[in-house]
């Protein structure tokens, strides 16, 4: 998105105004509806829809070609917002669990649910009894709605409404005859409950507001119009619509705020179930997919795929990066093989509802290691973790974000809310940062410590709680392992009791039986003992540092 000559007082290169300690965006600020105007964000994407509907496909099932047109889209969304509220009675303020692996049915109803003012609380299908336990009394969800093989594992208290299912089937043929009635929802009503991972290790929900959405869907609206004068006025073919693979799934944020920029825009979204990566090569050649977001570990698999190169990719024209900063050399080594796909580095948090920075256009990518410039109507601030002061360009502290993205706090957590959004509004993000003199965000560090294995975020602290009550372990530590396919491995540090026999596998088969796959350990090492601090943290940047020295054999 061009950039626009920032107010007195604010540097035109980095965004930064000394006075204030406050870095700003130098983007184009996208035009945001009222804040008193009533709108969910369901209704505000349709808004945006061309009359007559787009004539592509909105939604596409990547395995069986199965395609939903948008007059069909919005008419399913209409009748199963009916039967919802006519025969379930879902209100507004109602949370909703969505439980589902990426199929069709689910955006027609989280688009249903948003547009009578009930929020949508997407969660893993892979969650485990006591996840969901955990999940469900933090949101306190009115109903559930969930697959066959994962409505067993929900609270039985719950009242569930099992997908596919002659009841579900009813409720969406239902509203046809009974249109719900219009409702006046505010656009700070909260449109979503979305699951997020902290330095607890305990799953946190975040509450979403309809004007957070709205805000990302403007953005995402005022780039591509911007994109498209550029593209006339340079005498350019314009671009063709665009076509989204969702490898990602729809319950985690950027899939959920992806779906949403997919549908507000009138493009299609490709959906797969679960990712594969020769199903996701033969998707991109199949329905001509225009973009695909991804993790780094993805580039990396393309480089070395013989398939990749033998597929016709000539229609994919961006890689939407998030999750980790992309290094120089992979995106070099990515480049010298797919020298016409533009890469989009990207930084959010489920608590910004989505993107905070992101490149664009191909000379900011060449920022290798940083996630791009801050996004329309954002501020930010680098923080001293120690003393609480603000800093300037190229100095590194805590990044604080402030924006119309930004949550409206946890549910059913209000210290967790206190410790992380102060009272005018900004949101800690817990990541060590710094921005360069142009203005670019660079990552360092994760102060949160979490993870990051194939985009899923995995709490150490929840890990180690689970080694600890193992009979045999003293003590225990998990950290991140670099891994060039998945990102970072959990690996764990073991401290075996006097005398036993506890092995490698017997460690990582007792989490297994605990936690979602993503969150198994997947490496172990034993030592006599963990460094901590005086205070008793775990020195894990010494056990990291262990660990890649040791090049343990991957397990």
């Amino acid at each position: 998105m061009p950039e626009q000559r920032p107010p007195a007082g604010i540097d035109p290169r980095s965004g930064f105004c000394a006075a204030t300690r406050t870095f700003h965006s130098l983007r184009s600020s996208a035009t945001l509806p009222p804040d008193s105007l009533p709108a969910t964000a369901a209704a505000y994407a349709f808004s945006l829809l061309s009359s007559p509907l787009p004539g592509r496909p909105a939604l596409v099932d990547a395995a069986t070609g199965i395609a939903v047109s948008y007059p069909s889209f919005l008419a399913a969304v209409r009748s199963l917002a009916g039967g919802l509220w006519s025969a379930l009675g879902v209100r507004p303020g109602d949370v909703a669990l969505v439980v589902s692996p990426s199929r069709l049915e689910v955006p027609v109803l989280d688009f249903a649910l948003m547009s009578i003012g009930a929020a949508v609380s997407p969660a893993n299908p892979a969650s485990t009894a006591d996840e969901f336990a955990h999940m469900v009394a933090l949101s306190r969800p009115a109903v559930a709605f969930a697959v066959p093989e994962v409505a067993a594992k929900l609270p039985r208290s719950l009242r569930c409404v099992v997908i596919g299912s002659d009841e579900y089937t009813r409720l969406s043929s239902a509203g046809g005859a009974s249109p719900p009635p219009p409702v006046a929802v505010k656009q700070s009503d909260t449109a979503a409950v979305l699951y997020s991972s902290g330095t607890t290790g305990r799953v946190k929900a975040v509450a979403v507001a309809h004007r957070n959405l709205i805000a990302l869907i403007c953005a995402h609206r005022e780039n591509r119009e911007k994109m498209a004068k550029e593209a006339a006025e340079a005498g350019e073919q314009p671009l063709p619509p665009t076509v989204t693979l969702f490898p990602l799934p729809l319950f985690h944020v950027f899939g959920f705020m992806m779906l949403l920029r997919s549908v507000a825009m009138g493009e299609t979204a490709v959906l797969m179930e679960r990712f594969d990566f020769g199903a996701a090569l033969r998707a991109i050649e199949r329905y001509r997919v225009t973009l695909l977001p991804a993790a780094p570990p993805v580039l990396v698999a393309m480089i070395k795929s013989e398939e990749a190169r033998r597929r016709d990719l000539s229609s994919l024209l961006v890689i939407g990066i998030g999750g980790a900063p992309l290094g120089r050399e992979v995106a070099e080594r990515f480049a010298a093989v797919f020298p016409n796909i533009e890469l989009v580095q990207g930084y959010g948090l489920t608590e910004s509802s989505g993107s905070v920075a992101s490149t664009v256009g191909p000379e900011e990518t060449k920022a290798y290691g940083s996630v791009g410039k801050l996004a329309s109507h954002m501020e930010a601030k680098i923080v001293d973790p120690a003393t609480g002061e603000a800093l300037g360009p190229g100095q590194r502290g805590e990044l604080w974000v402030r924006g119309p993205v930004i949550m409206k706090g946890y549910v059913g957590d209000d210290e967790a809310t206190a410790a992380t959004m102060n009272s005018e509004g900004w949101l800690k993000t817990g990541d060590l940062c710094y921005f360069n003199e142009d203005g670019f965000l660079y990552i360092v560090d994760r102060l949160k410590e979490l993870i990051k294995y194939k985009g899923y975020q995995v709490p150490p602290a929840e890990l180690e709680h689970i080694l600890n009550s193992h009979p045999d372990i003293l003590d225990a530590a998990v950290i991140p392992y670099p891994d060039e396919d998945v990102g970072q491995l959990p690996m764990a540090f073991i401290v075996r009791k006097p005398g036993s026999k506890l092995t490698e596998q017997q460690v990582m088969d007792h989490v297994a039986k605990l936690v979602a796959p993503y969150k198994k350990v997947r490496r172990v090492a034993f030592v006599s003992a963990i460094p901590k601090s005086p205070a008793g943290k775990i020195l894990r940047r010494e056990l990291i540092q262990q660990a890649v020295s040791m090049g343990a054999s991957k397990l």
